[in-house]
């Protein structure tokens, strides 16, 4: 089907005398110089572009409709003065409707500016959104004439300035950085000391109650999940449901309005400066959860919101024309080979650097972004560009280093400069504790950096973001209560078969009366935290486990805004809370657990130790054998103090503590020989996860004496350093 719908546009500025001028093609978007507003987008195909202006997001129809008549380089651009900030606005484009070769303009849809700096609200859903026309045989085929203004949110114009009052950036090297993921929402919608009016939102997350617990808990990197506009879907609408967690982006410079407690006509961009300021203050950075893969358009049956209106064949990757690649799973796949689609992605990581000031990334598939043709190729031009550019090349870069397409799982090719999500960290070390058949040498891989996936071309063991649990999936507390996930779409709690998790659930599924089975959940919990802030590489901890937070055995929680994923501070488990943040400050006081550079396993210069050693519980050191046997649950650990080999700020070596570590996962108590002498003169007990105990004034015992380690548990020796000679 081939149609051109509407094309004879009508000059509607002089009509409603309104005053146009030709513009600039460059910034795209929306630009407020004080004196009026240049707009700028980007259509390759399109044949004729109209500037649509609104007096309230409810308006039924534009006020005015100017015609864009100045086209540069495919840009359509236009000056409009007298306009100023909270001006709404879209636009519609013309051109021809012939999905079987790409092309889906449809000038009766408003389409949001991809540029748009903030935008009005949310998606009213109607038929009127799709460029078909529903329930039509030819299905997306057919033209739909219906007109969508009063269903999608509008573009709004800024004013960009804002005091920061000088507040500077952390800067928080890779290696003393430690990660809190968390949802804007459901962190702050039911802290109790958090005023109800800004729960729930950007003002929230600011609010001293919020800085004040992440400082005392003592995490400063907070990544967020996505807080770029995004679509709740249709199909979720209809059943009460909703895209919570927010990986369907339309608008990657704008700031969600959800989480806006102060306006919606460009306020929110403020909240969110203001939110970032609060946190610099307190010396945590923010990171955030970017969705450059996909956009919320979904499949050639999903709605015409932006891109697709504006120029599909220009941002998607397409199949014979009509379909979608779908690396993502949801339905389409952004062209990131097109350099009108790596400019956008690019302008919006600049943008959210320099205007918004965040700190870093976490790209969501990124592996997605790496796609030249159908292979995932390390020197594409998306990582090139980022590569040479002076700004977006001086943040932290995280990727999640996975896609759904063939050979999906990229971990470790990621260029210099990029941290990964380490997903076989997560699950070595969930196979470690639920004493599943997996080899000691797996776990020494995991344990100090991964440097069978990350070493070499300057990579270093901060490359491995070391996580037990993340937003998708069970939380730590229901990774040790729950052997299969359980299905809340239908708000119904029906069983849905094994949760491929790697979970054990202690010895009875779900909420237990029993005390021994609470009492082993409680010590795999302190397991766990201990394990992730003692590895090597940077920790990740996902909001609320530190005190238990359950999603009651949901393992993909994307649709519930509700109690499920909310953080319930009421039934935080304030033991196992105190425990988390003496873990963390005792890692933060301890460089030995926060390097930059690799183990080498070679004697160091005039001292004649290791930087590290593995023991056997006879006190002897582990031989070459050993490292492969699958029922070995049990295995020490000697860390040498003397032996970081990085310098402080001040170009001077740093020394520490060293530490001799138990970790026994076996279902019963370990009789174990500390080192002999040469490797320290006393050995004080500083963790025991038996006993919920962190302290760095315990028990003093001596080389050559018997320990038992409790079963299922993990202690922690410390020689001190001025006992030692350096």
């Amino acid at each position: 089907m081939r149609k051109i719908a509407n094309q004879k546009l009508v000059d509607q500025s002089k009509l409603d005398n309104v005053v146009v001028y030709p513009g600039e093609p460059y910034p795209l978007g929306a630009t407020w110089d004080g004196k009026g507003v240049n707009f700028a987008l980007y259509s390759e195909h399109a044949t004729g572009v109209e500037l649509c202006l609104f007096d309230s997001p409810e308006s039924l129809t534009e006020n005015v409709k100017i015609r864009i008549r100045e086209v540069s380089h495919y840009v359509w651009h236009v000056y409009v003065p007298d306009l100023k900030p909270g001006q709404l606005y879209g636009y519609r484009v013309h051109g021809p409707y012939e999905p079987t070769v790409g092309l889906r303009f449809n000038p009766n849809k408003l389409l949001i500016d991809p540029y748009a700096k903030a935008i009005s609200g949310t998606i009213q859903w109607h038929d009127a959104l799709f460029g078909y026309k529903i329930g039509d045989p030819e299905e997306d085929l057919s033209f739909s004439d219906l007109d969508s203004a009063c269903y999608i949110p509008k573009s709004v114009v800024i004013d960009h300035t804002f005091d920061w009052e000088d507040v500077k950036a952390p800067e928080i090297p890779y290696h003393d950085t430690i990660i809190y993921e968390a949802h804007v929402k459901g962190f702050t919608n039911l802290h109790p000391d958090i005023p109800e009016d800004i729960r729930g939102t950007y003002a929230g997350l600011a609010h001293p109650a919020s800085i004040n617990y992440l400082k005392k808990l003592g995490i400063n990197a907070l990544e967020l999940m996505p807080v770029h506009h995004f679509v709740s879907d249709r199909h979720l609408k209809e059943r009460s449901l909703t895209n919570y967690w927010g990986y369907n982006s339309v608008g990657f410079f704008a700031p969600d309005v959800r989480y806006s407690s102060s306006g919606t006509h460009g306020e929110q961009v403020l909240e969110f400066k203001n939110m970032v300021k609060e946190m610099h203050k307190a010396g945590i950075e923010v990171i955030l959860d970017v969705v450059y893969n996909h956009t919320g358009e979904g499949n050639q049956m999903g709605p015409t919101l932006s891109f697709r209106g504006i120029d599909n064949m220009a941002y998607y990757r397409l199949m014979d024309g009509r379909y979608y690649m779908d690396y993502t799973g949801t339905g389409n796949t952004l062209n990131a080979r097109l350099p009108n689609v790596l400019r956008l992605i690019m302008d919006s990581l600049r943008y959210w650097i320099t205007e918004m000031h965040v700190d870093g990334f976490r790209f969501d598939l990124a592996s997605t972004l790496a796609r030249e043709l159908h292979e995932v190729d390390r020197l594409s031009a998306f990582f090139d560009i980022i590569h040479q550019d002076p700004i977006i090349s001086q943040v932290k870069l995280i990727a999640e280093p996975w896609d759904i397409g063939q050979d999906g799982y990229q971990v470790g090719k990621f260029p210099i400069g990029w941290a990964e999500w380490n997903g076989r960290y997560r699950d070595c070390m969930r196979d470690y504790w639920r004493g599943a058949d997996s080899m000691l040498a797996e776990f020494a891989e995991r344990f100090t950096g991964s440097s069978d996936l990350y070493k070499g071309e300057d990579r270093h063991p901060t490359a491995s973001i070391n996580f037990i649990t993340a937003h998708d999936g069970f939380t730590l507390n229901d990774l040790v209560s729950y052997n299969e996930k359980r299905n809340f779409e239908n708000g119904e709690n029906n069983m849905d078969g094994e949760s491929h998790n790697q979970s054990w659930n202690c010895g009875d599924e779900g909420p237990s009366e029993d005390p021994e089975v609470i009492k082993l959940r409680n010590r795999q919990k302190r397991n766990f935290l201990t394990t992730l802030f003692l590895s090597q590489g940077v920790p990740m901890l996902v909001a609320g486990d530190e005190w238990g937070r359950t999603q009651q055995g949901n393992n993909n929680a994307y649709c519930q805004d509700n109690e499920i994923s909310w953080l319930n501070w009421d039934k935080a488990d304030q033991e196992l809370l105190d425990f988390t943040q003496k873990l963390i400050a005792f890692c933060k006081a301890h460089p030995t657990f926060r390097r930059k550079h690799w183990f080498r396993g070679m004697p160091i210069k005039g001292i004649g130790l290791e930087d590290i050693a593995w023991f056997l519980p006879d006190g002897q050191e582990m031989p070459e054998e050993n490292w492969n046997h699958d029922y070995a649950k049990s295995l020490g650990i000697f860390l040498n103090g003397k032996g970081i080999r990085h310098m402080n700020p001040k170009g001077e070596p740093i020394y520490d503590d060293s530490f001799y570590m138990i970790f026994n996962a076996h279902y019963e108590p370990v009789q174990y020989m500390l080192p002999p002498e040469k490797y320290g003169s006393e050995w004080r007990k500083v963790i025991d996860t038996s006993e919920s105990y962190v302290s760095e004034n315990g028990e003093i015992f001596k080389p050559d004496t018997a320990v038992t380690v409790d079963s299922r548990s993990v202690i922690v020796f410390k020689h001190a350093l001025e006992e030692q000679k350096i």
